[in-house]
């Protein structure tokens, strides 16, 4: 199905858009200029949209905000935020009415015209991800990179070409409720996380999983070998499998043998390249790397991946070097909102550093940071409502050498308090081990705060 034939099979029905956001915007504006009803919902009050607010209601949509924005759901299809649980009342109520429950990358997913490489993982998404998008545009091919990163495709779809590729990273709240997968899907591994919004590891697992459940005979999957969650799960490829690990060898897909990483597909093995030659820090980018790679080496070949992996200089807010003052180092890895992502980052430092972390409880444990926190963290630094869970996860550390820690109310003034306990030769880094949600609308925000913050110094 086409974009325009799903639009044209809306005519005449009432819809309602949930979340005037960056995803949904583009949808809302979409719907519009088709001639679509729509009902565009959101928590916020209109203060809050300024002149979008009435660039919609110009454009025909009629405005549900505040409180009450979620009061008579009774339309015939209604397009859910991907933050937004798809059991909530309201949204079961509509159900029983009849009304459609979907979601904008739910139908890019029915309507896209061309392959769809899609990764997932509690970490390293949006490296993989990114990493990808890469080494397609290398090889000459033209990406739409969208998804839980860059932009939303939906609104786009009519100008993707039957010979591109749409390159998307998926979050479990977007996985929750997709009844499709990708021709190419990609798990980079399976931790806790998000239990705040999930009602227990197995739904999130699960939610996880559908970004491969509905492949077909002719797709691929990717699983990391050394997670226990995936590796468990490699029996339920429907299609070809392949897996990455860099502590053995694999018999299809990617290994590292602790200076580079192979590719091997059943017949032979072939050197991709060197741990040096990596540009990006850190053995969680090689896992990173050995991820894409199993995912599209058939289709760019090992020059690309060389080439790409000796320039490609990172994402942003991933421990992005913000700049180097009185001989210390400063770094932005406000990704990091769980336990595993902070341990990737601290051991991508040789030196012990000055970390920076705290932040949203989103209700995971974190007894698995302490000993990390030990071994690699001189001085700790606090902030936010996690910071009890960190203290207490380190101080139960049997190690000895503990760092030594220094709890703040204010975001502002925990980073002005780490440059303070700096010398020269010292890395400060911000890895929060904790969503952004309490004092931030997301890691991006909290990683340009920190900046600024650290731009100012």
């Amino acid at each position: 199905m086409q974009l325009q034939e799903y639009i044209s099979g809306l005519s005449g029905k009432r819809v309602a858009v949930i979340g005037v956001g960056v995803s949904n915007t583009p949808l809302i504006e979409l719907l519009l200029d088709n001639g679509v009803s729509v009902t565009a919902c959101d928590r916020n009050t209109r203060d809050k949209f300024g002149a979008l607010a009435d660039r919609l209601e110009a454009k025909g949509a009629e405005l549900r905000l505040g409180n009450d924005y979620l009061c008579g759901l009774d339309h015939d299809v209604i397009f859910k935020t991907p933050g937004m649980r798809p059991d909530i009342p309201e949204l079961l109520a509509a159900r029983e009415r009849g009304s459609v429950i979907t979601s904008e990358m739910e139908v890019f997913f029915e309507v896209c015209p061309c392959k769809i490489i899609a990764v997932t993982g509690s970490d390293g998404k949006t490296t993989t991800t990114t990493i990808i998008a890469k080494l397609l545009e290398a090889a000459r091919y033209k990406v739409h990179l969208g998804g839980n990163i860059g932009k939303p495709l939906l609104a786009e779809a009519d100008s993707i070409g039957v010979h591109d590729y749409a390159v998307v990273e998926l979050s479990s709240f977007q996985l929750m409720t997709m009844k499709r997968s990708a021709n190419v899907a990609v798990v980079t591994n399976i931790a806790p996380n998000h239990l705040d919004y999930h009602t227990s590891m197995d739904e999130y697992t699960q939610s996880k999983k559908n970004i491969y459940a509905f492949q077909d005979p002719s797709d691929l999957l990717v699983l990391n070998a050394d997670n226990e969650v995936t590796a468990a799960a490699m029996g339920e490829a429907k299609g070809k499998l392949r897996s990455f690990s860099r502590r053995n060898s694999v018999k299809n897909g990617c290994w590292f043998d602790g200076d580079s990483i192979w590719y091997s597909n059943g017949k032979f093995d072939l050197k991709i390249v060197s741990r040096k030659n990596i540009k990006l820090p850190g053995l969680h980018n090689v896992e990173n790397y050995m991820a894409a790679f199993a995912a599209v080496m058939d289709i760019v070949g090992e020059n690309v991946c060389r080439r790409v992996a000796a320039e490609f200089g990172g994402v942003e807010h991933r421990i992005e070097l913000v700049r180097e003052k009185d001989g210390v180092r400063y770094y932005n890895d406000s990704i990091a909102s769980s336990p595993s992502r902070s341990i990737a980052g601290l051991k991508s430092f040789d030196e012990k550093v000055i970390l920076i972390a705290g932040g949203y409880d989103k209700h995971i444990p974190y007894d698995v940071l302490g000993p990390v926190i030990c071994e690699r963290v001189k001085k700790l630094v606090l902030v936010g409502a996690t910071s009890p869970k960190i203290k207490e996860a380190v101080l139960a550390c049997e190690d000895e050498q503990k760092p030594e820690i220094y709890e703040h109310e204010d975001f502002e003034t925990a980073i002005r308090a780490a440059a303070a306990l700096a010398e020269a030769g010292d890395v400060v880094i911000l890895s929060p081990a904790s969503a952004s949600f309490d004092l931030f609308k997301n890691f991006m925000e909290r990683g340009e705060r920190f900046r600024e913050i650290v731009n100012s110094l």
